[in-house]
């Protein structure tokens, strides 16, 4: 199935789920284009016919007519603005916002409704994933605003889920990868030094979008760089580099004179990273590992 078919198979799926296809929603008088400028109306306050049209993207001739209808039932009135005697600043009256409050509500009940059966971590990738469809269809700059964080509770149990899943999905490697990262976290946890070690995760629209960790080794000079990743949605905003310069920086206020990290050559995008951070590859080997003959490759970075 190509890209279109399957956007339309999903619009098909979400219009029906959420009640669209009815004449009239969440069992109101209003129309979803009714209920549209209803919410607008409530959220950003009084404005002309222009700005909800600009604001909804909707067509010049049908806002005209919703208008109509609802100065009709006394659901907005207006007045002429005061820095512009010919614009026209439209409001909600009281029976409006009361019209509002019920819709709201009822559109309320009905996601809670059909959030309730979901588990806590199917909810939170559902509403990854819409915040994920959001930030790549609107092109919002806001959308790629990103930041940096310290690890919380539950972090490393998602970062071992979600990469186990994209390299499966981008390379084909099998489950003892996951079992790779459970081992080295299991190490991180149990072996953890604040003075020697640190962990970075960056947030992207309200969800992970790639981490990187800072790890001890039996030499007190140097300091490994472990599992950098970035999420499909977040990259080419210069996650991974910000990620890779947080490691380095922190190796040096901590002391070390060196960083290595071990990774394998087909990840290029993070091997291209660590080249243009300094790094230097030192040492090459083949070997099969998650189901897939790999060649491993060492880098240094002196600091």
């Amino acid at each position: 199935m190509n890209a279109v078919e399957e956007f339309r198979r999903f619009n098909r799926f979400f219009t029906k789920e959420i009640g669209l296809l009815d004449k009239h929603l969440l069992a109101s008088d209003y129309t979803l284009a009714e209920a549209r400028v209803l919410y607008e109306l409530a959220k950003n306050g009084e404005q002309t016919a222009a700005d909800i049209g600009r604001n909804l993207g909707m067509d010049k001739a049908h806002l005209s007519r919703i208008l109509a209808r609802f100065a009709k039932r006394d659901l907005v009135s207006g007045r002429a603005s005061p820095e512009h005697g010919k614009h026209r600043l439209i409001s909600l009256t009281p029976v409006g916002r009361q019209a509002f409050a019920v819709l709201d509500r009822g559109s309320q009940l009905q996601i809670e409704k059909l959030l309730t059966p979901l588990g806590h971590d199917a909810r939170q990738q559902l509403i990854a994933s819409m915040r994920e469809i959001h930030g790549i269809l609107d092109g919002d700059k806001q959308q790629n605003i990103v930041t940096y964080r310290d690890l919380r509770p539950g972090d490393l149990g998602w970062i071992t889920h979600r990469q186990a899943v994209l390299y499966h999905e981008e390379y084909g490697w099998d489950w003892t990868y996951e079992g790779l990262v459970c081992d080295i976290f299991a190490k991180f946890v149990a072996n953890f030094d604040p003075k020697r070690e640190d962990g970075w995760v960056a947030d992207h629209g309200g969800s992970i979008a790639g981490s990187v960790f800072l790890m001890k080794t039996g030499d007190p000079a140097v300091a490994r760089l472990r599992l950098l990743y970035v999420e499909p949605g977040a990259r080419g905003l210069g996650i991974g580099r910000e990620l890779v310069n947080k490691c380095v920086e922190r190796a040096r206020e901590l002391g070390y004179r060196q960083i290595t990290l071990w990774t394998n050559d087909i990840l290029t995008s993070a091997r291209h990273i660590y080249q243009t951070t300094g790094f230097q590859l030192v040492d090459e080997e083949e070997h099969h590992s998650f189901g897939h003959d790999l060649k491993g490759q060492t880098w240094i970075l002196d600091l």
